[in-house]
Protein backbone atom coordinates (compact mmCIF):
# COMPACT_ATOMS: atom_id res chain seq x y z
CA UNK A 1 0.00 0.00 0.00
CA UNK A 2 1.22 3.25 -0.85
CA UNK A 3 0.68 6.73 0.90
CA UNK A 4 -1.49 8.96 -0.18
CA UNK A 5 -0.95 12.17 -1.08
CA UNK A 6 -3.46 15.28 -3.23
CA UNK A 7 -1.46 18.63 -3.59
CA UNK A 8 -3.78 21.43 -2.42
CA UNK A 9 -5.58 23.44 -4.90
CA UNK A 10 -7.40 26.30 -5.07
CA UNK A 11 -10.67 25.04 -3.82
CA UNK A 12 -9.78 21.96 -2.85
CA UNK A 13 -6.91 21.04 0.86
CA UNK A 14 -3.92 19.34 1.11
CA UNK A 15 -4.08 15.74 1.95
CA UNK A 16 -1.69 13.53 3.60
CA UNK A 17 -2.40 9.75 4.37
CA UNK A 18 0.67 7.73 5.74
CA UNK A 19 -0.01 4.30 6.15
CA UNK A 20 3.27 3.71 8.20
CA UNK A 21 2.66 6.19 11.05
CA UNK A 22 -0.73 5.83 10.74
CA UNK A 23 -1.29 9.74 10.51
CA UNK A 24 -4.12 11.29 8.21
CA UNK A 25 -4.11 14.46 7.59
CA UNK A 26 -6.24 17.25 5.91
CA UNK A 27 -5.37 20.72 5.54
CA UNK A 28 -6.37 24.16 3.75
CA UNK A 29 -9.58 25.20 1.66
CA UNK A 30 -12.53 22.21 0.72
CA UNK A 31 -15.17 23.49 -1.20
CA UNK A 32 -14.66 21.61 -4.41
CA UNK A 33 -17.28 21.79 -7.09
CA UNK A 34 -18.55 18.33 -6.62
CA UNK A 35 -17.00 17.58 -2.91
CA UNK A 36 -18.62 13.24 -3.38
CA UNK A 37 -16.75 13.02 -6.25
CA UNK A 38 -13.37 14.57 -4.59
CA UNK A 39 -13.53 12.50 -1.53
CA UNK A 40 -14.73 9.26 -3.01
CA UNK A 41 -11.31 8.01 -3.81
CA UNK A 42 -9.91 9.35 -0.18
CA UNK A 43 -12.62 6.94 1.93
CA UNK A 44 -11.81 3.96 -0.53
CA UNK A 45 -8.22 4.73 0.22
CA UNK A 46 -9.05 5.12 4.12
CA UNK A 47 -11.39 1.96 4.15
CA UNK A 48 -8.49 -0.27 2.09
CA UNK A 49 -5.94 0.83 4.85
CA UNK A 50 -8.50 -0.08 7.64
CA UNK A 51 -8.18 -3.70 5.70
CA UNK A 52 -4.78 -4.03 6.07
CA UNK A 53 -3.65 -2.14 9.17
CA UNK A 54 -3.86 -4.32 12.56
CA UNK A 55 -7.13 -3.53 14.41
CA UNK A 56 -4.75 -3.00 17.83
CA UNK A 57 -3.15 -0.34 15.60
CA UNK A 58 -4.15 3.48 16.80
CA UNK A 59 -4.66 5.44 13.65
CA UNK A 60 -4.82 9.48 14.04
CA UNK A 61 -6.62 11.55 11.71
CA UNK A 62 -5.35 15.64 12.12
CA UNK A 63 -8.07 17.94 10.53
CA UNK A 64 -7.39 21.73 9.33
CA UNK A 65 -9.90 23.41 7.51
CA UNK A 66 -10.05 26.67 6.88
CA UNK A 67 -13.06 26.97 5.33
CA UNK A 68 -15.17 24.38 4.05
CA UNK A 69 -18.66 24.42 2.26
CA UNK A 70 -21.96 22.35 3.32
CA UNK A 71 -20.62 19.54 0.71
CA UNK A 72 -17.88 19.06 2.24
CA UNK A 73 -19.25 18.72 5.63
CA UNK A 74 -21.13 15.86 4.64
CA UNK A 75 -18.37 14.10 3.15
CA UNK A 76 -16.58 14.60 6.78
CA UNK A 77 -19.68 12.64 7.49
CA UNK A 78 -19.27 10.05 5.66
CA UNK A 79 -15.59 9.88 6.76
CA UNK A 80 -16.74 9.96 10.51
CA UNK A 81 -19.46 7.25 9.50
CA UNK A 82 -16.58 5.07 8.57
CA UNK A 83 -14.37 5.75 11.57
CA UNK A 84 -17.15 4.63 13.97
CA UNK A 85 -18.12 1.73 11.88
CA UNK A 86 -13.85 1.21 12.65
CA UNK A 87 -14.62 1.99 16.09
CA UNK A 88 -17.30 -0.10 16.72
CA UNK A 89 -15.08 -3.36 15.55
CA UNK A 90 -12.60 -2.80 18.39
CA UNK A 91 -10.04 -0.26 16.58
CA UNK A 92 -8.65 2.82 18.62
CA UNK A 93 -9.04 6.06 16.61
CA UNK A 94 -7.89 9.91 17.27
CA UNK A 95 -9.59 12.74 15.65
CA UNK A 96 -7.47 15.90 16.62
CA UNK A 97 -9.88 19.20 14.80
CA UNK A 98 -7.87 21.81 14.53
CA UNK A 99 -9.31 25.33 14.03
CA UNK A 100 -7.85 29.06 13.78
CA UNK A 101 -8.49 31.10 16.75
CA UNK A 102 -10.54 33.93 13.44
CA UNK A 103 -12.25 31.05 12.41
CA UNK A 104 -15.51 30.94 14.63
CA UNK A 105 -17.66 28.57 12.55
CA UNK A 106 -14.87 26.01 12.37
CA UNK A 107 -14.90 26.01 15.98
CA UNK A 108 -18.46 25.57 16.65
CA UNK A 109 -18.74 22.27 13.95
CA UNK A 110 -15.57 21.05 15.32
CA UNK A 111 -17.66 20.96 18.79
CA UNK A 112 -20.57 19.55 17.23
CA UNK A 113 -18.88 16.95 15.65
CA UNK A 114 -17.29 16.45 19.24
CA UNK A 115 -20.64 16.48 20.70
CA UNK A 116 -22.46 14.18 18.14
CA UNK A 117 -23.35 10.99 20.48
CA UNK A 118 -23.35 8.94 17.84
CA UNK A 119 -19.70 9.47 17.39
CA UNK A 120 -17.57 6.93 20.61
CA UNK A 121 -14.02 7.69 19.32
CA UNK A 122 -12.52 10.63 20.58
CA UNK A 123 -12.34 13.93 19.07
CA UNK A 124 -10.06 16.71 20.28
CA UNK A 125 -10.92 20.73 19.21
CA UNK A 126 -7.86 22.26 19.57
CA UNK A 127 -6.75 25.95 18.59
CA UNK A 128 -4.21 26.83 16.50
CA UNK A 129 -2.78 30.33 17.30
CA UNK A 130 -1.38 32.91 14.45
CA UNK A 131 1.81 33.02 14.16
Amino acid sequence: MNSLIVDAQKSSPHIHFDHLTHQLVISGHSYPENAAQFYHPVLTWITDYFKQAPLTQRTTFDITLIYFNTSTSKSLLDLFDLLESETQKGREILLNWYYHEENDLALECGEDFRDEEDYHFPIQVTLVKAE
